[in-house]
């Protein structure tokens, strides 16, 4: 029953790191994308501001849980920190909170480019393991 056990762990993480290497970054990449298109596909500001807030949120809430899990090293839970006070930024940035001038009503297209870019770029200094990539991208379907 023990080896059955084993085995049976090591095909779960197997199967894991098979998910997280074949798509676990670009899931990521594609919950800001999409709502980068959302954002375009709408013409009222107030519902852009919202669709904006919204995917930043869910992605904040996902990182802080990620922060409790014991099996994040403390380098992912660096990584973590530092993305989540990128995406803090923007939603100051959104909002014209803590020095930041409020983004125009007609600058939120360009806006939503923007954050998708940025989070492009956060991964060339923020490293996130494998796991911690794969917890995101289940929290972050769980949230939504």
């Amino acid at each position: 029953m023990m080896v059955r056990t084993i085995l049976g762990a090591f095909i779960v993480l197997f199967a894991m790191t098979q998910a997280v290497s074949a798509g676990g970054a670009g899931d990521i990449g594609s919950h800001f994308n999409n709502m980068s298109r959302e954002v375009k596909a709408t013409d009222n500001p107030a519902q852009k501001r919202d669709i904006l807030r919204n995917s930043l949120e869910t992605m904040t809430k996902a990182l802080d849980r990620i922060e409790n899990f014991n099996l994040v090293s403390v380098e992912d839970r660096a990584g973590a920190k530092l993305l989540r006070a990128t995406l803090q930024e923007k939603q100051d940035e959104l909002g014209g909170m803590n020095g930041f001038e409020r983004v125009a009503d007609n600058q939120l297209n360009a806006f939503g480019d923007y954050v998708v870019q940025d989070m492009q770029q956060a991964d060339q200094y923020i490293t996130v393991s494998l796991v911690a990539v794969l917890l995101i991208v289940i929290l972050l379907v769980l949230i939504l």
